[in-house]
């Protein structure tokens, strides 16, 4: 198997490779590309791709011959694609495209491992039930549209000859995330408040909203069974990749908190105190159970007590 991943560098990069090497053998080839090129502690070098660029992606399609690529590509924060939604269209879809339009070109039988969003359902949340991937698509944000209309245009490719597997994760974590997610952003605070860095309170907003949330390990061995069963699947086939259950934001904090060595209070911040546009996200993932073996290996209590164990180590290097 040669595989080529985009978006090596961000956070769930290093996790998918060790997932590829640990489900697939390691004798798998990995080209790891990402927008800044560079040494990677994880891939020992990254090589410089922007997904936007078509020429420069159909040239590393056809260089590297992959017989997978895992497109993990992408604006990673929710806050950063509502700060610049052309570019956000651009990477979300524009990037998508390039990659699937270069391997219809130059590795059709190549499989695409589309990195989507659980997100993309979002209205279709309000019923309460558990999401599956006959879910209706009803996105609410810059992110999850553009999202959603890539996931859209790659299934309709896929009547082109496409082989294509549509990934939709939900919410995940883990050491190395940065603080523009939840869970690393409460961490983080702990953290500093711990070192003396930062007075020993916390002010929070609306924490009644419910996730579905995953140890990034289990999001990366997701992606790297959708490789290796790959020759089982239908093309076109949608994966949800979610544990089932929900976690009430406020919970998670206070699960931080219960480990801190230090006493801190929460208070509230009334400029932060509106309601949650979706209450209660979760998603039903029994699809990816059944057709790829895979299911969560790791307790969402020991994920979040090593991203604090992180957090500490990041503010005693600073």
């Amino acid at each position: 198997m040669r595989v080529l991943i985009t978006g090596a560098n961000g956070f769930v990069g290093p996790y998918v490779g060790d997932a590829l090497r640990r489900i697939c053998g390691c004798e798998i080839v990995i080209a790891a590309t990402s927008k800044d090129g560079g040494p990677h502690p994880a891939f020992g070098q990254v090589e410089e791709l922007d997904v936007t660029d078509p020429a420069a992606v159909h040239d590393a399609i056809a260089r590297h011959r992959p017989t997978h690529v895992i497109h993990m590509a992408a604006v990673a924060a929710l806050s950063a694609a509502r700060a610049d939604p052309r570019n956000t269209w651009r990477i979300h879809v524009g990037g998508a495209l390039n990659v699937a339009n270069a391997v219809l070109d130059k590795a059709p039988d190549c499989w695409l491992v589309h990195v989507g969003s659980g997100l993309v359902y979002g209205e279709s949340a309000k019923t309460g039930r558990p999401l599956d991937e006959g879910t209706l698509l009803a996105p609410i944000d810059d992110y999850a549209v553009t999202k959603a209309a890539a996931d859209l245009a790659l299934g309709a490719l896929s009547r082109r000859g496409l082989k294509c597997v549509r990934m939709r994760p939900f919410n995940h974590t883990g050491p190395g995330q940065t603080e523009a997610f939840a869970v690393p952003a409460f961490a983080m605070q702990i953290a500093r408040i711990e070192a003396g860095e930062a007075p020993p309170v916390i002010r929070v907003g609306n924490l009644d909203a419910r996730r579905d949330f995953l140890d990034a390990r289990d999001i990366a061995s997701a992606y790297a069974r959708a490789v290796l069963k790959s020759g089982d699947l239908a093309p076109n086939t949608i994966f949800n990749v979610a544990s089932g259950a929900s976690w009430r934001m406020g919970d998670i904090l206070d699960r931080l908190l219960a480990r801190s060595s230090v006493k801190i209070v929460t208070e509230q911040d009334p400029l932060r105190l509106r309601p949650s546009d979706l209450p209660c996200i979760v998603g039903d993932a029994t699809r990816a159970r059944t057709l790829l073996g895979w299911a969560p290996e790791h307790p969402f209590e020991d994920t979040l007590a090593a991203v604090l164990e992180d957090c500490r180590a990041r503010v005693a290097q600073a």
